[in-house]
């Protein structure tokens, strides 16, 4: 089995911060999210990885290399224009080869990882397999409606009223008979090749396509409050480790993962929280769900429940919240006074915030 990653969107429900970097490589927990992605896929003994991308490849592949980190063999895909999933899966089309293979979409979390999925695919081989997960409102969500046994009997992308409450999550699971169906159809509405209607294709001629369902915790990282919520919980199954400093007028409590050459001083850390490596933290508090990225200053400042990127500096900053701060921000203290702050700041900026 081979995989193929999606990581051609523009991402425009997260700007600023996808005017300068890949939505994709955002962090939670400090780890971009592709990074998260591509663990779960090695996790399925998958080494043969193709990673479509759009106009990011040179960021992209700065961040993940040939992939030999993660034990994989990545290769890259340049999508043009961002014209479907499906047209994904014809852009692979040479790489793919007579493979079977899982797509997955390179904004999606899904840390219980996918390992039954892909064991159950593997010992009954349907033609497809789309894993679904249970929401409140799929109407923003591909959606299937399916038999008791499994058997899907029908996709619908975004529909008006859903015939069920089962959302696909985007991950997919292929044989090669894929590859005539994304050749089949053509342009939805939106001008695009939708997966979804390739597979209702499949699903028309006969062939054998079966949904499983994932039960664990998934989160679509499309907009600002989906990566925070998204930390929140990966922050949760954190376990201590100190490779850092702290100093005897600082206290260290909960979970609280301090990275090499991060320094503690007069400060209190309350976990779940990451101080990322280099990262100074001086007469400071950070609270609970806090990952504070690489090379950082945080400097007389209280910030909880909240992300900052690498090399930005924090100072003189109190009740920071819900926040997430872009790479070499510089967020300081203006004169006046103010109870609470919520910031989400672009990379490279500098704010000032009453104090």
């Amino acid at each position: 089995m081979k995989a193929l990653v999606l990581s051609g969107g523009n991402g425009t429900r997260l700007r600023p911060f996808s005017h300068s970097m890949p939505k994709q490589l955002i962090p939670i927990a400090n780890k971009p999210v592709l990074e998260h992605v591509l663990a779960n896929i090695a996790d399925l003994g998958v080494t043969e990885v193709g990673v479509v991308v759009g106009n990011r490849l040179e960021a992209i592949s700065a961040a993940l290399g040939d992939g030999s980190a993660l034990g994989l063999r990545l290769t890259y895909l340049t999508q043009d224009e961002p014209l479907g999933l499906a047209h994904c899966v014809r852009l692979a089309r040479d790489f793919l080869g007579d493979d079977d293979f899982v797509m997955y979409l390179g904004d999606n979390m899904l840390p219980g990882g996918v390992e039954d999925l892909a064991e159950r695919f593997r010992a009954t081989r349907p033609a497809a397999q789309v894993v679904v997960h249970k929401v409140p409102d799929p109407s923003a969500c591909g959606v299937a409606e399916v038999a008791e046994d499994g058997t899907v009997l029908r996709l619908e992308e975004k529909p008006d009223r859903p015939v069920s409450d089962l959302a696909m999550v985007g991950v997919y699971f292929f044989t090669p008979a894929v590859h005539e169906a994304v050749a089949a159809i053509g342009p939805s509405t939106r001008g695009e090749l939708e997966i979804t209607d390739a597979v209702q294709w499949m699903v028309e001629r006969g062939d054998d396509v079966r949904a499983v369902e994932y039960t664990g915790y998934w989160m679509d990282t499309g907009r600002i409050e989906d990566v925070l919520a998204c930390n929140r919980e990966l922050l949760r199954d954190l376990r201590p480790s100190m490779a850092g400093e702290a100093d005897a007028d600082s206290e260290i409590t909960g979970a609280v993962v301090i990275e090499a050459g991060a320094r503690v001083v007069r400060s209190r850390i309350e976990g779940p929280a990451v101080i990322g490596a280099g990262t100074l933290v001086e007469d400071s508090h950070v609270g609970p769900h806090t990952a504070i990225g690489g090379d950082c200053v945080l400097r007389a400042t209280d910030i909880a429940d909240s992300i900052v990127l690498d090399g930005a500096s924090v100072c003189g900053v109190r009740g920071v919240r819900g926040s997430l701060i872009g790479r070499s921000a510089d967020v300081g203290a203006a004169a006046l006074g103010t109870p609470h702050h919520r910031l989400v700041v672009g990379d490279h900026t500098r704010i000032e915030v009453a104090a």
